[in-house]
């Protein structure tokens, strides 16, 4: 867990692809997904949401009770279908025991990914390239509105789900799991988490990643 610190130091975070022997991930295929990938989020309510407006949304919902204790939380979660692979990154903001605003969006890449590590490594960076978009002045203006009540308990933490285990007998994520943690960790705003606790990534992006898509 990590409490927003307000840093104008801060530099912004740079997604790095790590690259080992044959699981090699390929950058002309990353250079294609980042022309795909357009970043517009959905929810029940609203489609074709901008991360301008998703911010916006945001901090509607802080607004309404700024003295309560706030989780910011983004997950990417992903599935294999026939021909493709799809990921589903998902945005929510939890007003810890009273409710929450949440949205996804959803990209497929044109290939049905066999390597865990790549897959991990790609749902793990497609989070951070959202994440990136949210440090320094949006997280600074999530906390500002929250900063008049500190006193009187409130609090705003920020995560990175992670879709993976730490148990090695039940997860085959579980050897991929600290090098994802480190390259969440190196960004510097965020805390990353893993199952049973990263419910963004394993529980609400999961739920998108079943239903196939029109490519």
């Amino acid at each position: 867990m990590e409490l927003i610190r307000f840093d104008s130091g801060k530099s912004r975070h740079t997604i790095t692809i790590v690259r080992s022997g044959a699981e090699v991930i390929d950058m002309t295929m990353m250079s294609t997904i980042s022309k795909w990938d357009d970043l517009y989020f959905q929810n029940l309510s609203e489609c074709g949401m901008s991360l301008d407006l998703v911010l916006e949304r945001i901090l509607r919902f802080i607004s309404i009770d700024p003295k309560g204790s706030y989780q910011f939380i983004i997950g990417t979660d992903s599935q294999v279908h026939p021909g493709y692979t799809k990921f589903v990154t998902g945005i929510v903001i939890r007003r810890v025991g009273r409710g929450a605003w949440a949205c996804y969006r959803q990209l497929a890449i044109p290939r049905q990914l066999a390597s865990v590590r790549e897959k991990l490594t790609l749902e793990t960076s497609f989070s951070q390239r959202v994440a990136g978009y949210f440090e320094e002045n949006a997280l600074r203006n999530m906390g500002e509105i929250i900063l008049p009540y500190a006193h009187q308990g409130a609090t705003l933490e920020t995560y990175i789900d992670i879709d993976a285990g730490m148990e090695p007998v039940i997860s085959k994520t579980a050897s991929y799991v600290h090098e994802m943690m480190e390259k969440v960790e190196g960004m510097g705003s965020y805390a990353p988490r893993v199952k049973p606790e990263a419910y963004v990534a394993s529980s609400y992006a999961n739920r998108y990643t079943k239903q196939r898509m029109v490519l």
